[in-house]
């Protein structure tokens, strides 16, 4: 009966002994689990928005939340997107440091978005130690390599001897610093300069990204005409160009001569004839004139008629031929007559003085001579009649 007893009891014991034995050795044989990181790594904006060309900061924080100080190792992983970029703390490069336990640290992340760059949202990731910190950019327009050439007024108006004066601003938009040519395709008699600052250059210096403000000082020709005129102004170089028309719309300015084709302001007429005189009515300014009438102030019983009386109009620096039939009274005696003719127009008028030579009349000299010779040969007669007696 005793042993009948043992034997269960027995193999009980030996089971508990089995189970423990295989307990201890598992708990001998396993490994050392490490300790999570204390370190956590935290910044509110995980995502920002931003344009190519354009710098973003992150504000970092590096805390601490173990018992002791722990040195943290800081590294950017820029995912394999070339981004330049930057970690400071106090306003310089940081790589590593120090946190005090339950302490916190703060370190900026500047990220300098490429200027040739497709829109799209780009990822990145700050490490320090086992902690990892996400954040993106979103690329908010297609980036471009190319160069801008912008003005806010680029037109203008004034008098012909006026500067037209434009203020440009020359954008760098590469990712290289550039030089770059400064051009103007005026017409022939127009004059451009270009200034930086108080300097006449014929090219600039831009960095990247970079912008420079240039003056353009446009001068017309003195016999520029009423009108808007364009002119086209480039900056370029071999590898990048940028365009920009001006525009100069020019006043008129209004002139108006009354001559002859020779500049001889006198004639001759007979008493009771006319003479034809060849006169120049000239448009002497910028601007067209219209409507020009031609009217003449003459002596008592004269008259002058103009072909044609009227003047539709006239072109700026253009010449128009236009007849004046004097006629003179014919009780007009031998001697000098002043004739003031005139062109008026709504703009402008002129006027020329017409000195006229009154000449007798060539059939009174026959005449008198003809007196002349019934005389003599009246006396003749008389003296033959009368002289035998």
């Amino acid at each position: 009966m005793r042993q009948a007893c043992s034997k269960p009891l027995f193999k009980m014991l030996f089971a508990l002994i089995l189970v423990l034995g295989v307990s201890i050795a598992g708990i001998t044989d396993a490994k050392p689990v490490a300790a999570a990181s204390a370190v956590e790594l935290y910044t509110p904006y995980l995502q920002l928005s931003a344009p190519p060309g354009d710098s973003i900061t992150y504000a970092i924080d590096v805390i601490n939340h173990g018992s002791s100080t722990e040195t943290v190792d800081l590294s950017f992983d820029s995912l394999g997107n070339k981004w330049d970029y930057e970690l400071t703390a106090g306003g310089r490069a940081v790589s590593r440091l120090a946190v005090k336990a339950g302490d916190t640290q703060s370190v900026n992340l500047q990220l300098n978005v490429p200027l040739e760059v497709n829109k799209g949202v780009y990822r990145f990731a700050v490490k320090a130690d086992g902690a990892s910190l996400p954040i993106a950019v979103d690329v908010s327009e297609q980036g471009t390599f190319r160069t801008e050439l912008t003005t806010d007024q680029p037109n203008m108006q004034g008098h012909p001897d006026s500067t037209f004066t434009y203020s440009a601003t020359l954008r760098n938009r590469t990712a290289s610093k550039q030089t770059y040519g400064l051009s103007a395709q005026a017409e022939p008699g127009w004059d451009v300069t270009f200034t930086d600052g108080a300097n006449s250059v014929t090219s600039v210096d831009v960095d990247a990204g970079g912008e420079k403000t240039i003056s353009i000082a446009v001068k017309p020709p003195e016999t520029v005409k009423k009108g808007t005129y364009q002119i086209p102004i480039s900056a370029m170089n071999n590898s990048t160009s940028a365009d920009l028309t001006v525009e100069a719309a020019v006043t008129g300015t209004y002139g108006l001569t009354l001559s002859t084709p020779n500049d001889l302001l006198s004639t001759d007429v007979t008493a009771g004839s006319q003479r034809t005189v060849d006169l120049t009515v000239t448009n002497t300014g910028s601007a067209d004139l219209k409507g020009i009438n031609l009217t003449a102030d003459t002596p008592s019983g004269w008259e002058v008629s103009f072909e044609p009386a009227t003047l539709d109009t006239i072109a700026a620096g253009q010449t128009t031929q236009v007849k004046a039939i004097i006629k003179s009274d014919k009780k007009a005696l031998a001697g000098d007559y002043v004739v003031n003719l005139t062109a008026s127009g709504v703009e402008k008028t002129a006027s020329a003085q017409f000195r006229v030579a009154v000449k007798t009349s060539v059939l009174w000299g026959w005449v008198g001579i003809l007196i002349i010779i019934i005389v003599a040969a009246g006396i003749y007669f008389l003296f033959r009649k009368y002289g035998r007696r």
